[in-house]
């Protein structure tokens, strides 16, 4: 009878088979603009170049909110694992001054 009770209060895992396909490109991007409704938010994925007022989105994902809050979580536990791995990853408010060229910040 215990063993039935624990076997409830766990989630049951699945397993996802994920299909990778090999000609799928990879896309870089290095600017992100994050739109919501109620509903749902909207990530656009853009580069921006230097010395190039324009740039044009390259992928838009539409996610739940419930999953932007998942995705949210588990890219802090792999940014967290990764500066385990490789120090802390320095960004402009953290002590790292990006030429913004390089970059693509807009400095006022």
């Amino acid at each position: 009878m215990a063993n039935q009770k624990q076997q409830a209060a766990q989630p049951h895992k699945r397993q996802i088979q994920i299909e990778l396909p090999s000609d799928l490109e990879a896309t870089y991007s290095n600017f992100v603009l994050i739109t919501h409704s109620p509903s749902e938010m909207i990530l656009d994925f853009a580069r921006v170049l230097p010395n190039m007022p324009k740039t044009r989105v390259y992928a838009r994902i539409l996610m739940t909110p419930i999953n932007a809050k998942l995705l949210h979580r588990a890219l802090g536990e792999n940014l967290a694992k990764f500066e385990e791995s490789f120090g802390e990853i320095k960004t402009p408010d953290r002590g790292f001054e990006p030429s913004s060229e390089r970059m693509g910040f807009v400095r006022d």
